[in-house]
């Protein structure tokens, strides 16, 4: 057993079981743990897109896709009046829920 302890000693003192045994574990056993995180990306990439069917059964209303197009969409933003508009600061989380108006001092100041 005394000489177990001896040879232990001795190869713990030489620098590559020190510091060259722990780096080699190091890159191969991550190597194995990046190869299981970069396989949640690809498993969990592969998501199609979603039906009507599956929209409508979830409550959502999914417009067709010929309705929505660059045009239809140009108009209704030509109805906006973009010139005569009023800068609007919605509520701090220490304020309340209500919108403050423009120009108003926080409470305390």
């Amino acid at each position: 057993m005394n000489s177990f302890q001896s040879k232990l000693q001795r190869y713990t003192n030489r620098k590559f079981f020190r510091y060259g045994v722990p780096f080699l574990l190091l890159m191969v056993g991550g190597s194995f743990g990046l190869k299981q995180f970069a396989q949640l990306r690809y498993t969990f990439s592969k998501k199609g897109t979603l039906t009507p069917e599956e929209a409508q059964r979830f409550g959502l209303d999914m417009k067709k896709p010929e309705d929505v197009t660059l045009e239809t969409e140009f108009e209704k933003i030509k109805t906006i009046d973009i010139d005569n508009w009023q800068p609007v600061r919605g509520p701090r989380p220490w304020e309340d829920e209500t919108l403050a108006p423009v120009g108003a001092k926080p409470a305390g100041h």
